[in-house]
């Protein structure tokens, strides 16, 4: 059986850090007289006294190591409690917010999907805007050390293929993890300081600025506006939000790389280059058919093009238009972009570009081998062999992505939603995207209108996308328990 006193220690730790967390929307609220304040420490203090209660009641004067199975045990628990203890100041607020929308909004905010319940953002409590930025920040950095630290070990969808020392289990990995995670973590917050300047100065206010600097590099999309980016009507902020919503879409082991001596790191990695020209190829065909079809003269039509199609291929889910008007090729271009998500290592959600490429070498070798079927060749992928393990995984992974898919689109149909709602209801948030298609969940609408029970379909299937599936599906499997 897992040993449950390290997981339960942890998750006391990361209980007490969100308590924490909860001190400055109390702090923003009290500054200008908002009553909400009181939520914010009310709720600071019931997660907080959660976390202690449960650091002091497990700590040990020599923590047992996480083995395999506890390490399953924490990823799920801890994003699951994270959430459940976060959705407190929307249920304890003036909102009128049902348990099931509070829930929606904390799952959605932890793990930068973006759909939201809530409307009336221009006039609601800065605290609460800004308790919906902080989770979306939170969450993003906490989705890299994930993907960087965790997955590989796990051996999640191909995740091997990253792993930080290679086949090396022994001690020294621990010293590197925490190197690297302490670097990314500056890198992190200094892109996001960067793109609140950049915000700024381009015409937002500071408190704009700096909450959708944090839901940018989250690639999260959370706004502080109903209408999220068509308020800004200045070029120069869609720019700066294509350009960061793109750096926080990429592998951040790579930026670590360049400051370490390695300028050409990010050109060199094939991931990446596949990502540029897809998010490339999705911009000018979307802006060719804007021309066409809307009237658009050129330099608006790639303006409006590329915001929204980075930000949907890059999970952030802002829009700077209600491209569900565009046309039939608009919406299936979006509908499919929901599906791609960025590079491995980075803040994106949905499949992401490597497991693509994994299939793409993968199938080509098997056709290879119809042909000449003696022949013998190895996969490899930026240097690095596939092998049979690492194409297994990647092929379950899409296994269980497809699969909860369907059921999800099939729960929301049971709700008595439509086909178009149903099916990009579940695709955006199984890809952690944000918005969906049609005029009840598209990009000028919300998700407010469904029913509860749908919300609680959607946020399951919001943690699933984020823990990459089998984290979780294991848990469910007899092997797992058995000693």
């Amino acid at each position: 059986m897992p040993n449950f006193r390290p997981i339960l220690h942890i998750l006391g730790l990361l209980l007490t850090a969100l308590a924490v967390a909860m001190l400055a929307p109390t702090a923003m609220d009290a500054a200008v007289d908002d009553v909400d304040w009181q939520v914010f420490a009310i709720s600071a203090l019931v997660t907080g006294f959660a976390g202690v209660s449960l650091v002091l009641a497990f700590r040990a004067r020599e923590m047992p190591r996480l083995r395999l199975r506890e390490a399953f045990l924490l990823t799920v628990l801890s994003w699951t409690a994270i959430a459940v203890f976060a959705a407190l100041p929307f249920l304890f607020s003036n909102l009128g917010l049902s348990a099931a929308d509070a829930v929606f909004e904390a799952v959605s905010g932890i793990t930068t999907t973006g759909s939201t319940v809530l409307t009336g953002l221009d006039s609601m409590p800065r605290g609460i805007l800004l308790w919906r930025s902080l989770l979306q920040w939170i969450g993003g950095i906490g989705i890299i050390v994930m993907a960087i630290a965790l997955l590989p070990l796990l051996q999640v969808g191909g995740m091997q293929l990253f792993h930080t020392e290679s086949s090396d289990r022994s001690e020294k990995v621990m010293p590197r993890l925490r190197q690297v995670t302490a670097a990314i973590s500056a890198l992190y917050l200094g892109f996001t300081l960067a793109c609140a300047l950049a915000y700024w100065a381009a015409g937002m206010t500071m408190f704009e600025a700096v909450n959708h600097a944090m839901t940018t590099l989250a690639t999260g999309g959370y706004s502080t506006s109903d209408a999220s980016f068509v308020k800004f009507e200045q070029a120069s902020v869609h720019w700066i939000g294509v350009l960061f919503m793109l750096l926080g879409s990429i592998t951040f082991t790579l930026y670590v790389r360049v400051l370490h001596g390695e300028p050409l790191a990010l050109l060199r990695d094939s991931q990446v280059r596949w990502f540029l020209s897809m998010v490339l190829a999705g911009v000018l065909s979307v802006a060719a058919w804007i021309v066409l079809t809307q009237g658009i003269e050129a330099g608006p039509a790639l303006r409006l093009a590329a915001f929204n199609v980075v930000s949907i291929a890059t999970t952030t889910g802002y829009a700077s238009a209600d491209y569900y008007l565009w046309g039939s090729f608009a919406v299936a271009a979006f509908y499919f972009l929901t599906f791609m998500g960025g590079c491995t290592g980075s803040t994106a959600g949905a499949i992401k570009v490597f497991r693509f490429q994994v299939l793409y070498i993968v199938a080509s070798q098997q056709l290879a081998r119809l042909m000449v079927p003696h022949r013998v060749t190895v996969p490899r992928i930026q240097g690095k062999e596939i092998t049979e393990s690492i194409a297994i995984s990647v092929l379950t992974f899409f296994f269980f992505y497809a699969t909860t898919f369907a059921v999800i689109a099939l729960a929301l149909a049971l709700f008595g939603l439509d086909m178009e709602t149903a099916l990009s209801g579940s695709a955006t948030a199984v890809g952690n995207v944000g918005p969906g298609l049609g005029p009840v969940i598209g990009p000028a609408g919300n998700f407010s209108s469904l029913p509860d029970g749908a919300k609680w379909v959607l946020s399951a299937g919001m943690l699933l996308g984020r823990l990459e599936f089998v984290t979780v599906f294991v848990l469910f499997t007899r092997a797992f328990w058995r000693d």
